[in-house]
């Protein structure tokens, strides 16, 4: 008997990189949102309605949206922007609590927390600084999320890593979490586990993105309130207790260090360029080529504010132009446009230096060629999308582990 796909809600969306990663026999998108802030022409949700259609699409601003406008599902995924998700207490919220306005994290949480049917399920991705910010208190906005996670009925696995250590093209290093409700089997499981054994063999993103461990896993008590832990995680800790490994359950955190382990195929930044296809505009100017050399290069020099305060400047070298035999760097929101820059790539052709096309950049992330191309889209819109995108191979690794792991496969 076939299995049931399973129901999936995506915040966040950009130009559809959770969907592509999931979407097929395991999983069915019904219902997504997209909506960019500081932008009169909705451009991603332009290339996402393009590519999958407006039926059950949302471009509005998230937190405007009731939730019950949002139907069931068992699944929410989303990449939500690395905030301040600390909380105060307000005489104006009835329940004494308030997350900063605008900040989406809290747009996750009033979801889950209003849904009567809450999903069983949650598959988020974030920066890796989200494990160590604010600089202040190390791990504190971290510790703020789980909790609330806690509170809501969740068990939550973390792992942070860099997409090209399992053979993806790009070094693109992030967090991945999964969240299991208390009514899931998995949350059963997770109870009667070994934690560790969880972490580095048992667990869904162990399973998907195979580790050995480098420490022995380290316990977190989470106490307190969401204001209580604002005001005090970790108020004298000089680093983040979070490793890049972890997992909490009913308010304790087990948190290792973990090493990736693959041994398969790799894909590096030669083996996604264009070549011969590759039109005038991408290759650089004569007269450019100095500027170039002199960002990509190493600096020891003097420099000054506008207040005229002199200073020592120095920065190390970039490897100019970018080595083809290796995954590439992560891909930059700046990635697009002619101008010199230290952050761009440059590869090296038979016809000169140039910069990658939005073809090359949609590979690096996985993307199918021509994912982003619409009229009106311009090339260097299409390059600031890949720069917030994800790596699609690890959602679809993460995925079908998930899915395995729900039907105990």
């Amino acid at each position: 008997m076939p299995k049931k796909k399973l129901k999936v809600a995506e915040l966040f969306a950009g130009v559809g990189g959770f969907r592509l990663g999931l979407e097929g026999p395991s999983y069915d998108i019904v219902w997504s949102n997209q909506w960019e802030p500081s932008t009169k022409i909705q451009h991603a949700s332009m290339v996402y309605e393009a590519r999958f259609g407006n039926e059950n699409h949302s471009n509005e601003d998230i937190a405007t949206v009731p939730t019950t406008n949002i139907p069931d599902h068992d699944l929410l995924v989303g990449g939500f922007p690395c905030q301040d998700y600390s909380v105060a207490t307000t005489l104006q919220n009835s329940k004494g609590l308030k997350g900063k306005k605008g900040v989406l994290w809290w747009s996750i949480h009033r979801i889950l927390e209003e849904k009567k049917n809450k999903p069983k399920y949650l598959f988020l991705e974030n920066v890796d600084r989200l494990l160590k910010s604010p600089s202040t208190q190390r791990g504190r906005d971290f510790a703020v999320m789980l909790q609330s996670l806690n509170e809501l009925g969740y068990a939550v696995e973390w792992r942070v890593f860099n997409a090209a250590d399992y053979g993806m093209p790009q070094r693109r290093r992030r967090i991945f979490f999964i969240g299991y409700h208390r009514t899931s089997l998995i949350y059963n499981k997770i109870e009667k586990s070994n934690k560790l054994n969880w972490l580095l063999q048992d667990g869904t993103i162990a399973k998907a993105f195979p580790v050995k461990a480098t420490e022995l896993l380290e316990e977190i008590e989470l106490q307190g309130s969401l204001v209580e832990i604002t005001k005090t995680f970790n108020k004298k800790g000089k680093l983040s207790p979070f490793l890049n490994t972890g997992l909490l359950f009913n308010g304790k955190v087990y948190t290792t260090k973990a090493k990736s382990k693959y041994n398969g195929k790799r894909t590096f930044l030669g083996d996604v360029l264009q070549n011969g296809e590759v039109t005038p505009e991408f290759f650089i100017n004569e007269k450019d080529q100095p500027k170039w050399e002199y960002l990509k290069g190493a600096k020891k020099e003097k420099r000054k504010t506008k207040g005229g305060f002199e200073y020592n400047y120095s920065e190390g070298a970039m490897v100019y132009p970018d080595a083809l035999n290796n995954a590439s760097r992560t891909i930059i929101t700046g990635e697009g446009g002619k101008s010199p820059s230290r952050f761009k790539h440059v590869v090296t052709s038979n016809r000169g230096l140039r910069h990658l096309t939005p073809i090359e950049l949609e590979r690096l992330n996985m993307f199918p060629d021509n994912h982003t191309k619409l009229d009106g889209i311009s090339d260097t819109k299409r390059a600031f999308f890949m720069g917030n995108a994800l790596v699609v191979g690890v959602v679809k690794k993460i995925g079908e582990a998930l899915y395995n792991q729900i039907n105990q496969i």
